[in-house]
């Protein structure tokens, strides 16, 4: 395998800061690498240096392959508001046809294609972003978060996409699921090191416990070695003499290894819950439309104490709008939402809170409270609480504007939490938060005793705390399942095998009909000119080619072993040949009803 990339002492500081130091490392041809990290530990900060967006510092080095064709990700991307998706995307097809670059649109449901950007969503902008990466060919992808703001959907494609690839790829992402059937690969980046292991996702944890036993156990025997060199250190000063020099250097090292520890810093969520009653929110018939627009139709559904709701749907179905209509920041159109006296939301919105960039991380949590209770009723200054959200005293008089993105969403779930909520109103909770944040999080809110009430297009996340989903599909029409989101994509999954077998045995049906049809047909009326014969004659073999081919590629679609590009393809071309057949078959019951 060729080296794709080289990365020999690369470091980055901000200021006294310091986020990584000599980092060196190789990246193979056909690798699948995520970067694992905490937030604030540097990890968009080095993909940015990969991909040339910033500079290392000092005399660190990144070199790629030469002709190997590179795209980057980023978190955040930023078009011309007035330009259209095709005037976005154009310019970095410079490897491909223009009707690749509409397949390319196609399978990222970017239809409109004379869409200007600021008529679009926060998904709609991720989903152009990754056209441009895809138009531009690429041998090594180089990703910062690619699934945030994505629908489910969109996800599932991108990692059937990628998966199949033979694209090498480095990437940054909190979605378990998706890191776990994509990478082959981990690089975890914790205490200005490196450490690889080859495997997926579960392997990597796995690994990485042994890693933290070993290492611990080293530290243990260092320090019980210690112990005796200590004690010969002060009986017997009279051999501190040129013989025992090796022994004294020993002692040194030694000691610095005693001495160090186990960084593991984990977030610390307990906060009271304020009572709640029986009654949280009820809905009655439930409208909500904008202009054409509807969000909501005829809806009703009370929620009740300690139920855990997972709202999954694409893009623009308005599950960001429900969450607004039962907390009352929005009214319905019509029908009634009445909501329980002893209620306190815990709202976690997608798009966060404005922060003040000039004050301190203290200065900000101070506007809310100055205590916070916790879990067992005691109260704790707001200093002592952030250190329990990863704020060491050293980061509270930290402008706000020097956070990372993570650790901007870990004090913005603080100032949610810390108002003791019993009803948590979570919009999209998991973006820019690291994994093991989201672990801590999902294990609080596993045995939160309030309601909760969820929009996330994490898989993981999702199946680790919902027990029933409300499915958004559009139009207003909201579907109730009670399971987990595997369960419900297994569903869905024997539902569209249901629907393909029935379609199959209509089609059948319909087919046998009209042999039949035409073997007891009387004698036409008129004999068919010599130009309509030849016509009706070719039109039998296109049907029984077309027949062929459409058997081809369902058997290549349903058989799970084609790339990405083949999958396109044959998606595109199936919808081709339905349509030609629809077309010639009806041309073939014209000419023989003559």
């Amino acid at each position: 395998m060729a080296s794709y990339l080289q990365v020999e002492n690369v470091s980055k500081s901000y200021g006294p800061k310091v986020l990584f130091e000599n980092i060196s490392l190789n990246i193979n041809e056909g690798d699948k690498i995520a970067l694992i990290a905490p937030n604030g530990t540097g990890k968009t900060s080095l993909l940015r240096i990969l991909a040339g967006v910033e500079s290392s510092d000092g005399d660190g080095k990144v070199k790629f392959l030469k002709d190997i064709r590179i795209a980057f990700l980023a978190q955040d991307n930023v078009y011309d508001p007035q330009f259209t998706i095709m005037q976005v995307v154009a310019p970095y097809a410079k490897e491909i046809q223009q009707h690749e670059v509409e397949e390319i649109l196609y399978s990222l449901n970017l239809t409109d294609t004379g869409k200007r950007v600021c008529e679009l969503s926060g998904g709609e902008i991720k989903r152009v972003a990754i056209a441009c990466m895809f138009a531009q060919k690429p041998d090594f992808l180089v990703m910062d978060e690619p699934t945030n703001h994505l629908d489910l959907e969109t996800i599932e494609y991108l990692e059937e996409y990628l998966g199949r690839s033979r694209c090498t790829l480095l990437m940054v992402t909190h979605d378990r699921y998706f890191l776990d059937r994509v990478c082959n690969q981990i690089i975890e980046m914790a205490d200005g090191t490196l450490y690889a292991y080859n495997g997926n996702y579960s392997y990597y944890l796995e690994k990485r416990e042994e890693r933290m036993q070993n290492f611990q156990k080293e530290i243990d025997r260092a320090r019980n070695l210690l112990r005796t060199e200590l004690d010969w250190m002060r009986r017997m000063p009279c051999a501190r003499g040129t013989k025992a020099k090796y022994r004294i250097d020993a002692f040194y090292d030694l000691k610095d290894k005693a001495q160090q520890r186990i960084e593991n810093r984990q977030l610390n969520i307990n906060v009271q819950m304020q009572r709640l009653g029986r009654k949280i929110v009820n809905c009655s018939h439930v409208d909500f439309m904008w202009d054409n627009w509807v969000g909501l139709k005829d809806f009703t559904y009370n929620f009740t104490p300690g139920e855990k709701i997972g709202i999954v749907g694409k893009n623009g179905v308005g599950k960001s709008t429900f969450l607004n209509l039962i907390t009352g920041n929005l009214k319905p159109t019509s029908g009634e939402i009445e909501i329980g006296e002893t209620v306190n939301f815990g709202y976690y919105r997608q798009q966060g809170i404005e922060f003040n960039p000039n004050d301190t991380v203290i200065e900000a949590v101070r506007e809310i409270a100055e205590v916070v209770t916790l879990g067992d009723g005691k109260n704790v200054p707001i200093s002592t609480f952030l250190n329990y959200f990863l704020f060491p005293p050293i980061m509270h008089y930290n402008k706000i504007e020097k956070l990372s993105g993570g650790e901007k969403r870990r004090l913005y779930l603080l100032t949610v939490l810390m108002k003791n909520p019993n009803v948590l109103i979570l919009d999209e909770p998991t973006n820019d938060l690291d994994i093991l944040t989201l672990n801590v999080l999902e294990e609080y809110l596993k045995s939160y005793t309030g309601s909760v009430i969820i929009v996330s297009h994490d898989r993981f996340f999702l199946d680790k705390i919902a027990d029933h989903l409300f499915i958004f599909e559009g139009d207003g029409e909201v579907k109730d399942f009670v399971g987990s989101y595997s369960g419900y994509r297994e569903y869905m999954k024997d539902k569209e095998k249901e629907r393909r077998a029935l379609e199959r045995e209509k089609q059948q049906k319909e087919e046998k009909k009209r042999f039949v049809e035409s073997e007891n047909a009387p004698v036409k009326k008129r004999k068919l000119t010599y130009k309509e014969q030849r016509e009706l004659e070719q039109i039998e073999k296109d049907l029984e080619a077309l027949n062929a081919e459409k058997g081809e590629l369902e058997e290549k679609l349903s058989g799970g072993n084609i790339s990405g590009d083949e999958l396109t393809r044959c998606s595109t071309r199936i919808g081709e040949v339905i349509a030609l057949l629809d077309e010639k078959e009806m041309r073939w019951l014209e000419l023989n009803d003559n």
